[in-house]
């Protein structure tokens, strides 16, 4: 407190003069019409750009909490324009009743903490795991589309094969043609993947849309994987040589969709009952 009364009595003038200072810029403004709009203008416009300039920073460290509630609202939406795309579907009663086939696929959201893109064998760490329900094997997707498939899983946390890994490959058809293919990465372009087992008598072109086909428990149908970019036949070839752009760009994931099957034990069971499920499996990781 001492200390307090030494300052003010060796600074007393300075303080008078700045009190003084002030005394007289309100006597201004309270007294002159033009000063005092002025003033208050000049005022409002100095706190607004305040409380604007807090108001951004408050948003900015709040961006976090609102990506994760986006992307739990996108996952409800993409699980409510599949059932409105089955309720649609040709089916007959029996199916449109079975609410297990309508609400077959869940999406669940999960936020990307650790990626690679420049090697043969890519790999994306996730934070979500068992606790979420997420198990291995689940698709992996994101805005754009496919992402790759959960190949490990803690209490906490999923690794996922990137569709950026040279042995992964997944059940894609032309959108147009409807004819099936498989997609598969050639380590080379992290952009660009190739389309194998298109047959000489179908008629690629360059735009096409390339989707997953939905013939396994893994992918629902109609998830884009690509378009097409260039397509070459060579004259002795039973198949094309096609390149294709990558619907996702895995460079710049921050969020993806894990995709759930209800069905896909009920499915695996009976593939495996007949032998199907072997054969798919020399094919598709």
């Amino acid at each position: 407190m001492q200390r307090l009364f030494i300052f003010l009595y060796q600074y007393r003038a300075f303080l008078i003069f700045i009190f003084l200072e002030i005394l007289c810029i309100w006597l201004i403004v309270q007294n002159n019409q033009y000063q005092g709009a002025r003033f208050f203008n000049s005022s409002n416009k100095l706190v607004a750009g305040m409380m604007q300039t807090s108001q951004g920073v408050s948003e900015y460290f709040r961006l976090g909490e609102v990506n994760e509630e986006l992307a739990r609202e996108n996952a409800r939406l993409k699980m409510e324009l599949q059932q409105i795309s089955q309720s649609i579907y040709p089916m007959d009663r029996t199916r449109l009743q079975d609410r297990t086939y309508l609400n077959q696929f869940e999406y669940i959201p999960a936020k990307v903490i650790n990626n690679s893109t420049r090697r043969f064998t890519n790999f994306i760490t996730i934070d979500r795991g068992e606790q979420d329900g997420i198990r291995p094997d689940m698709a992996v997707m994101n805005a754009d589309g496919v992402v790759g498939k959960v190949k490990s899983t803690s209490r906490r946390f999923s690794v996922i094969t990137s569709i950026l890994h040279t042995d992964m490959r997944i059940s894609s058809k032309i959108k147009r043609t409807g004819d099936l293919c498989t997609t598969q990465w050639d380590g080379t372009d992290p952009y660009v993947a190739t389309l194998s087992f298109v047959p000489r008598h179908v008629q690629p072109m360059v735009g096409d849309t390339v989707v997953t086909s939905g013939y396994n428990a893994i992918f629902p149908e109609n998830i884009p994987v690509g378009v097409i970019r260039n397509v070459n036949l060579q004259d002795n070839s039973p198949w094309y040589d096609i390149d294709m752009q990558l619907a996702a760009d895995l460079n710049e994931i921050s969020y993806v969709y894990l995709v759930r099957n209800v069905l896909r034990n009920e499915q695996d069971s009976v593939e495996l009952a007949s032998g199907v499920k072997e054969a798919a499996n020399e094919l598709y990781d």
